[in-house]
């Protein structure tokens, strides 16, 4: 796909009377940047490189479009086939051991995530994979947006990935996604102890047609998984790790509690902020109660974190 991508390239360098040098000019690269593209040599173009030849060029979205499988091919087979069921799920379920996913990741939190991957090939390859993560989170706010259901582990919370500063903005940033409709936000505290998805994170794609599909994922290691018995186990799993999950009003709770406990600085919500995402959970707490792990029990004490 990078060979591709460098034909196309040179194809509409060539048409539009450029040489390297001035097409690198005119999207702020060195002309020899533009010998690695056509090439398919040297690091992969960006997606805002990729933006500016489009425009440049004239080449209507084409060179836009084909920039995710570009960035893909860095990926293991199985890797790129999870990214492209992903984009195709209308329906997205994951339990993140770790960090927070990136659907709901802010660009200082990704950022800082992705630096910490012993193989990063320079500043350039960061900042390539920060630009794809925002960009699949444009899904979102799309007319064929997912409905996203998410359980974080408490570690995902306590762990001050990148700082104070940047774990502030992401706890302000989980907090308003789960104010989102199609957004569900859940934290399985500590003290339920161990459980069958302790080695990593899960993620359950359903996809349009309504087949299910399993994903998995270590520190080094990924698994897709297709065959339908298998997919069934892993979605047990997962409800089990809902039901044991905090509701999502008390999840919200404790996000905040962790934003004010932990991470506590000027970019703390105001109280009408908080005033204000309260009484939209209060709103929407009615038709979400199934989603949040069913109605409370009559005689329910469990303490507030």
């Amino acid at each position: 796909m990078a060979a591709l991508f460098g034909a196309r390239v040179r194809r509409l360098r060539l048409a539009a009377g450029l040489t390297q040098a001035e097409l690198g000019d005119r999207v702020h690269v060195v002309g020899t940047r533009i010998t690695q593209i056509e090439r398919a040599s040297g690091a992969k173009p960006t997606l805002e490189l990729a933006r500016a030849l489009d425009v440049v060029l004239g080449a209507d979205e084409l060179l836009v479009e084909l920039w995710p499988y570009v960035y893909r091919e860095a990926f293991p087979d199985w890797s790129r086939k999870f990214m492209e069921y992903s984009e195709r799920a209308g329906v997205i379920r994951q339990y993140a051991a770790h960090v927070v996913p990136g659907l709901l990741q802010t660009e200082g939190y990704a950022r800082a995530v992705l630096s910490l991957d012993a193989l990063l090939d320079g500043e350039e390859q960061l900042e390539e994979r920060v630009a794809a993560r925002m960009g699949r989170q444009e899904r979102l706010s799309s007319p064929d947006r997912p409905e996203l259901v998410v359980i974080l582990d408490e570690a995902v919370l306590r762990r001050p990935i990148g700082g104070r500063g940047v774990m502030r903005q992401q706890m302000v940033r989980l907090l308003g996604a789960a104010a989102e409709r199609h957004i569900s936000v859940q934290v399985l505290p500590f003290d339920q102890g161990g459980h069958e998805a302790m080695g990593g994170s899960l993620t359950i794609l359903t996809l349009l047609d309504g087949t299910d599909v399993a994903y998995t994922e270590g520190a080094d290691y990924g698994q897709l998984i297709e065959e339908p018995a298998n997919v069934s186990r892993y979605k047990v799993i997962y409800d089990r790790l809902r039901a044991a999950a905090l509701p999502p009003l008390m999840s919200l709770d404790m996000i905040r509690s962790t934003l004010e406990g932990s991470y506590r600085g000027a970019n703390l919500p105001s109280k009408p902020e908080r005033r204000r995402l309260a009484q939209e959970q209060l709103q929407q707490s009615g038709g979400r109660r199934l989603r949040g792990g069913g109605r409370r029990i009559p005689g329910d004490r469990r303490p507030r974190p």
